[in-house]
């Protein structure tokens, strides 16, 4: 018989918070780690209030949204309430009990995945700002449904949830720069990619959370979530491109946290793992990875690593190789030659590249994008009298640019 799934949603929450163990969660909240097995069981009893008020303080949800149905509460045919408990106080939904509930037919998946497929493809041509809430309000139907299924449907269901929490989290960390909102957004993500037993979604959605304390240089939450997403990655039948991405993230973690070394460590290993390949096929859903995506991130760590001409020759080879629809992309490898440029001391080269970053964003915004052209900017401080500079200036802080950048 398969080991019952347990409570998922606490598992996810405490993943996401950073606990890669139970014991770690025991020691933070001062419990046994006797008290965490059985509160991550099929059948979790109900904290203490004091304990359970710490629970839901160290992990930012409430308790019903960690799993835990109220003594006398309504469970469901699998001894757990649904994910729909995680996300109504967020989203304002009332809990409809399941057995109360009508029942969807089965063709209701398919036709969930086909509206999350459909925004797949226009988060890279949609702007975030118009894409974020209808995703947000997809995440509300599929929280409104999961409840009115069962069997595959159910399992489809979440999957295609989780994906569309993904969705909406990328967007709110790559191109709304909101991390409070993100972690959030990624917690719901897991909690659904758990209902549906999808560790490879599990693993990506993981591996997104790293780059949350990343950003801050908060190395070793970034290692351990990291781990996390590995662990997840060996129990599904992972791609070569899947596996290789989680090294290119790591990367990506390690050079913000200033071991470029590392990095290109790591790159180099995803550079082999893609080389050899797999047998195994990459999810639909992992459509932000490949090669040439890969080379970007070895060209970023070059340049923070100081090797300037390989990042030159790197970068200028993933410009050549990116397609017309990569313009989200574009715009971070315009940003990062402009860098390499600056810290050649060639800053009218800089300014070319910063100014035809500034012409992508102008059509397709993307604040990753943004942020690197900031911080040529700065970098071109000693050089801010020079007539290229000023001409960036005047498109930098232009009224479409400045409105643009504020509105988002």
């Amino acid at each position: 018989m398969p080991r019952p799934p347990g409570n998922t949603r606490l598992k996810s929450a405490r993943l996401a918070a950073g606990y890669a163990s139970q014991q770690a969660l025991a020691d933070a909240l001062r419990v046994g780690v006797r008290q965490v097995r059985r509160w991550e069981s099929d059948t979790p009893p109900w904290p203490q209030p004091e304990v359970g008020q710490a629970l839901t303080q160290l992990l930012g949800q409430n308790l019903e949204s960690l799993g835990f149905t109220p003594p006398g509460g309504l469970a469901n045919s699998h001894g757990r309430r649904t994910v729909l408990a995680a996300t109504a106080a967020a989203v304002g939904l009332a809990v409809v009990p399941t057995q109360a509930a009508a029942m969807q037919p089965a063709s209701v998946a398919a036709d969930y995945e086909a509206v999350t497929r459909s925004h797949r493809r226009l988060y890279w041509s949609v702007a975030p700002a118009t894409l974020h809430p209808a995703a947000l309000s997809h995440a509300t139907l599929g929280c409104a449904l999961l409840p009115q299924t069962t069997g595959q449907t159910r399992q489809r269901t979440a999957a295609a949830l989780a994906e569309t929490y993904l969705l909406a989290g990328r967007i709110e960390f790559f191109d709304l720069r909101d991390p409070d909102s993100t972690q959030q957004t990624l917690l719901r993500a897991l909690q659904a990619a758990g209902e549906a037993d999808d560790p490879l979604l599990g693993a990506a959605i993981l591996a997104h959370t790293a780059f949350i304390p990343a950003w801050v240089s908060d190395r070793d939450a970034a290692v351990e979530r990291m781990v996390a997403a590995r662990t997840y990655a060996r129990r599904g039948p992972a791609s070569a491109e899947l596996l290789a991405w989680l090294d290119a993230v790591e990367a990506e973690c390690e050079t913000r946290c200033g071991n470029t070394r590392t990095a290109l460590h790591l790159i180099g290993h995803a550079e082999d793992v893609l080389a050899r390949g797999s047998e195994n096929l990459s999810p639909e859903w992992m459509d932000w990875f490949s090669a040439v995506r890969l080379a970007a991130f070895k060209g970023n760590t070059q340049l923070q690593a100081g090797h300037l001409p390989q990042a030159r020759t790197t970068l200028l080879g993933v410009l050549n190789a990116l397609g017309p629809t990569e313009e989200k992309q574009t715009t971070v490898v315009l940003g990062d030659l402009a860098a390499v440029e600056a810290a050649a001391g060639d800053p009218e080269a800089a300014c070319g590249y910063a100014v035809h970053a500034l012409d992508q964003l102008e059509r397709t915004w993307y604040a990753t994008g943004m942020d690197r052209v900031r911080e040529v900017r700065r970098a071109l401080a000693p050089h801010q009298h020079e007539r290229c500079v000023r001409d960036l200036d005047d498109r930098l802080y232009g009224w479409s640019t400045t409105v643009s950048a504020l509105a988002r």
